[in-house]
């Protein structure tokens, strides 16, 4: 019998050749909580990420681009799913709308943009990585990390973020206490810790550098976003 995935001719249970089963099981309720657990799962899953990256991010981020990639999480699905979390419980609880203000912009394709931008967190947070990343790069040069490796630290760093918005999120919205700004400055200094962590955890001004190269980053992207609305707007009304 041939392999269903790569052709290849099996005669056990397993394809020597890629490692897919000879047949499948049928997917039932045993089948659906496995996969929770495995995602939950303490030893590999996105908890274990968590944990790791909140108490050594820059030695468990550089484990994972130069030494051992099946510990934690996948970055990209982790920030996804972590930008998931806060985005549920922001539209849940009606965060948002006490901070998150478009007047004069409505109309406009800067308005749109930043519209987009509030309600896909997970895409929005890598975007903002692709700038913060090319800050990185000229500021951290010597350390020979190149622009890819940058954004994948990048997006593990941002999910904690995320995390942190998400927590604040859910007490503002039981307690209803304003906590989300509080969140803000939070989420800034865990990246800045985060990132001068990932470099040299003892060099001092790899802080600055790296809060720098944050607030750079997340204001190039802003400053492209108006004025792609603006040159949008002006090219419609012609």
């Amino acid at each position: 019998m041939d392999c269903k995935n790569c052709n290849k001719e099996i005669n056990s249970k397993f394809c020597p050749n890629c490692g897919q089963p000879t047949s499948l099981k049928r997917i039932d309720g045993h089948y659906i909580a496995h996969e929770i657990e495995h995602v939950l799962h303490f030893e590999r899953g996105i908890l274990y990420t968590i944990r790791e990256l909140i108490t050594k991010p820059g030695q468990n981020i550089r484990n994972y681009l130069s030494e051992n990639r099946s510990r934690l999480v996948k970055p990209v699905i982790f920030i996804i799913v972590t930008s998931l979390i806060y985005t549920l419980i922001s539209h849940f609880f009606h965060i948002e709308e006490e901070y998150v203000n478009f007047k004069g912009l409505e109309k406009s394709a800067s308005g749109s943009i930043l519209e987009w931008i509030h309600g896909n967190y997970g895409y929005a947070s890598i975007l903002t990585g692709i700038f913060i990343a090319i800050c990185l790069k000229v500021f951290f040069k010597k350390y020979k990390y190149n622009f890819y490796e940058l954004v994948i630290m990048l997006c593990f760093v941002q999910g904690i973020s995320m995390l942190i918005f998400a927590i604040f999120a859910l007490l503002e919205g039981i307690f209803h206490i304003k906590l989300l700004s509080f969140a803000g400055t939070l989420g800034v200094l865990y990246m800045t810790w985060a990132i001068g962590n990932f470099f040299e955890e003892r060099k001092f001004w790899n802080y600055g550098k790296a809060l720098i190269s944050f607030l750079l980053g997340t204001i190039t992207l802003y400053i492209i976003i108006f004025a792609i609305g603006i040159t949008i707007d002006i090219l419609t009304k012609h």
